[in-house]
């Protein structure tokens, strides 16, 4: 996909958060003072947009400390809004490298079912063979069949092999023979898709622990990535997704998906500002190609609509 493309499809992905945050940022019109009314209506506008407090807080004040009392086009916030998002989401944009030695680099994604989970590892796996890694799978979620079926489904279809077991094994057991077939063939990057339950914290806690330390006996460095997926268009549900996460199987980094369409893209910057935790990609569709390594000034210069 070229460049070009993947803007289009970005501007359209964010579409609906541009076009409310443009709406709330309406009655700042015109040519105006920016005073502390002004601030106050771009504030809400950004809280109004799933930017969260924080993130809304730290614009209002940056765009205080520069223009206070200066007058200013809708054009010209706009493009001040851009340039502050872009300020929050440069320091979290983190390519997913595969740098291991010896390999393979083993990347555990986590992330609930309906996040995208499944599709996000064939898409990734597709990106690394863009750049001529070797890539093999291992369905780790071996409580729904659905996973595994759709995961060998996607495996088949992008030329990776997949290690699997039974509906309701171990997945520790898999994670093993995986790390193993990767080790002797030396496949460059192992993804891991593992189970997406939350009810209950404490036995997704164990598992994945287990599943460390099985890693931990053949590689004392995997997993080398934890990756949460997270699905944008549950808007704040997806931060309380973060706080569980990270608690229970030790977050490295995210990747956002279903970005196609929401009005709730600025979860993306309410993430970044309250956790710090590496951006490494963006899905806005349901394509091969439809996931990018994220780029903080474009996305930032499309959730504020300026083209």
């Amino acid at each position: 996909m070229s460049e070009t493309s993947w803007t289009q499809r970005l501007f359209g992905g964010f579409a609906k958060t541009s076009e409310r945050l443009t709406a709330n940022l309406a009655g700042v019109g015109g040519t105006a003072k920016l005073d502390d009314a002004t601030l106050d209506e771009v504030e809400d506008a950004l809280i109004m947009s799933d930017l969260g407090p924080a993130a809304a807080g730290r614009i209002r004040a940056r765009l205080s400390d520069k223009r206070f009392g200066l007058e200013i086009t809708a054009r010209e916030l706009k493009e001040a809004v851009a340039e502050e998002i872009a300020a929050i989401l440069r320091p979290v944009a983190k390519p997913l490298e595969i740098t291991a030695f010896p390999r393979p680099q083993v990347i555990l994604v986590i992330g609930v079912n309906g996040s995208g989970k499944t599709t996000t590892i064939a898409k990734l796996a597709h990106l690394f063979q863009e750049d001529d890694y070797g890539v093999l799978l291992a369905a780790g979620d071996t409580f729904r069949a659905a996973a595994i079926g759709q995961l060998a489904t996607w495996a088949e279809r992008i030329g990776v092999d997949l290690v699997r077991g039974p509906e309701g094994g171990d997945p520790a057991a898999i994670v093993f023979d995986a790390v193993k077939q990767a080790t002797d063939t030396g496949i460059d990057a192992l993804i891991v898709d593992t189970a997406g339950r939350l009810q209950n914290k404490k036995e997704l806690m164990e598992e994945l622990a287990k599943i460390r330390r099985v890693l931990g006996r053949l590689n004392p460095e995997a997993p080398h990535d934890v990756v949460l997926v997270l699905d944008a268009t549950n808007g704040q549900n997806a931060l309380s997704q973060i706080d569980v996460f990270k608690e229970v199987a030790g977050v490295t980094g995210l990747i956002m998906t279903k970005l196609d369409g929401t009005a709730r893209g600025g979860v993306l910057v309410a993430a970044a500002e309250q956790y710090g935790l590496p951006i490494h990609a963006i899905g806005v569709g349901e394509k091969m190609e439809d996931l990018r390594p994220f780029d903080p000034d474009l996305v930032a210069r499309v959730i504020a609509g300026v083209a």
